[in-house]
């Protein structure tokens, strides 16, 4: 698709085309509206999403009508303690002839059609895997058989099995910064939901539910451009900017500007973490949303919206609050909130 119009006809087009997205995903996929809405600005921030949540609580699913919806090809591999790079690659088997075949791994497979990859329980998988993921990841490329492989509109969508310890490798913070965000999928809290999701036949055979979201809603191939005339039509004002800095600052040096979290040492929590890039991040996220609810300059609701998201695991804290981190940093971007006044 060659995208000619006015700039805002384009953006205009593609709202309705997100909030479509929206609507039919919500269709197969019940009580998570808000994981939703974020995916979709995920999609058009054209970053990377980590996953958490319960086992069979939707993960797949969801991303699978993502992918439907979004009209390129899906892909994906579930991380065990064996797998290595070459598995994403290619894979070695004999043919019925018995002789030595090899196929194209679930990276190769689609070529440069592929746009969305699904890394199941990645911290399952060893380094060596997660160095091959970051860097099709970071550049959207890779290196086999002598040639490079380019895959311009791929989205990367990974979970994390936080229950099980052993044999299991963490990412390190480098992986984890390539994610734009990381979303906690909770189970459905609406009890219409939740007795549909049991009782109702229709939810019961995910391959045909997922038959009821249409297709091709939105073109892989358009997706890059849509995004950067997104980002250059969305502004920001001088006094937004001055908030967003006042609130980076704050995360940084919680106990500088008087936030206070309890039975915790303000001092030695926070030991680094929310980089420019992941502020740049948080930015490029705030923009999206901004443009999903039809304005054209980000308000401090729409920073405050994707903040805990984009940010929460860039917050790098003492290891000795390690164990409770998840409402310790909750914590800590709720007071930041509350101190740092919005314009």
């Amino acid at each position: 698709m060659r995208l000619v119009r006015e700039p805002d006809s384009i953006l205009s087009d593609w709202r309705a085309r997100a909030l479509r997205v929206e609507s039919e995903i919500g269709k197969v996929v019940l009580g998570q509206e808000r994981v939703i809405r974020l995916l979709t600005i995920a999609t058009f921030a054209r970053g990377h999403v980590l996953l958490e949540g319960d086992v069979g609580v939707g993960k797949t699913t969801l991303l699978r009508a993502l992918a439907r919806a979004i009209g390129g090809a899906f892909e994906r591999i579930e991380g065990t303690i064996d797998l290595m790079p070459a598995d994403l690659i290619y894979h070695a088997h004999l043919g019925e002839d018995g002789k030595p075949r090899i196929d194209p791994g679930p990276l190769l497979k689609q070529g440069e059609d592929l746009s969305v990859f699904f890394f199941n329980e990645i911290n399952r998988a060893r380094p060596q895997v997660h160095s091959l993921l970051l860097r099709l990841m970071a550049e959207r490329s890779l290196s086999a058989f002598n040639r490079e492989y380019r895959f311009p509109h791929v989205q990367v969508f990974a979970d994390r099995n936080r229950v099980e310890r052993e044999e299991t490798f963490e990412l390190p913070a480098a992986a984890r910064d390539r994610f734009l965000m990381e979303l906690q999928v909770a189970m459905p809290t609406d009890d219409t939901a939740r007795r549909s999701l049991v009782f109702d036949p229709r939810f019961h055979n995910v391959d045909t539910l997922l038959g009821e979201v249409q297709t091709g809603i939105l073109e892989p191939e358009a997706l890059e451009t849509v995004a950067r005339v997104i980002q250059i039509g969305v502004t920001t004002s001088p006094a937004l900017e001055a908030y967003v800095m006042a609130l980076w600052q704050a995360v940084r040096e919680p106990h500088a500007h008087g936030i206070d979290v309890d039975n915790v040492d303000m001092a030695r929590l926070v030991q680094g973490g929310a980089s420019p890039r992941g502020m740049s991040y948080l930015m490029r996220a705030a923009r999206v949303r901004a443009w999903i609810e039809n304005r054209d300059m980000v308000v401090p609701e729409d920073v405050r919206a994707v903040f805990p998201e984009v940010m929460a695991h860039r917050i790098f804290i003492d290891p000795v609050y390690e164990m409770r981190r998840d409402r310790l940093v909750g914590d800590l971007i709720a007071g930041v909130f509350a101190r740092v006044p919005a314009p």
